[in-house]
């Protein structure tokens, strides 16, 4: 099998739930907020039935806190609505490919179903660089979605780092 293509975005599968899209959008929201806050706009919402239990945005350096990813931050506050660590019967929604760190949450907290709009190369816990959440040596395995949105997911992280990086010249 070979491995995934870094230059292009996965094509969601044929059949995906409707809905997908709806909670993608409502990840968008969330990353716009933390954009507005200086943040590195990724957003986040857990849904059970239908229903958001949960929904974050990065709080990294508003919190200090290296590990306030948004999918760690809805995991952990949809675990609080539920009373539970087990989230069994959710899903995620992330507008960026999950790191390794919020992977490993993913399969701890035993996450259905994971989707996820942008791939990120450089840190990519799902696809690009490993695959934590279906790695069949671990306990739990969830099924992953990619692709959602992934043009508007995309581009909202790229706008962010090009109006923060000074310009680098092309070398001859």
């Amino acid at each position: 099998m070979a491995g995934p293509k870094h230059d292009q975005q996965p094509e969601p599968a044929s059949g995906d739930d409707p809905s997908d899209e709806s909670m993608m959008l409502h990840a968008l929201a969330m990353a716009r907020e933390a954009e507005k806050m200086g943040e590195v706009p990724v957003g986040a919402v857990v849904v059970r039935s239908g229903r958001i239990l949960a929904q974050a945005h990065n709080l990294r350096e508003t919190l200090s806190d290296p590990t306030a990813h948004a999918e760690r931050l809805a995991l952990a506050w949809a675990g609080r609505s539920l009373g539970t660590w087990r989230l069994e019967d959710c899903v995620l929604y992330v507008t960026l490919e999950p790191c390794v760190m919020c992977a490993g949450a993913i399969v701890l907290s035993r996450i259905k179903r994971l989707v996820y709009g942008a791939l990120d190369p450089k840190a990519g816990g799902c696809q690009s660089l490993y695959s934590v959440v279906s790695d069949p040596r671990l306990n739990h395995r969830c099924q992953v979605t990619p692709g959602v949105l992934a043009v508007e997911c995309g581009e909202l992280l790229k706008a962010f780092f090009q109006e923060r990086r000074p310009f680098r010249k092309v070398s001859d």
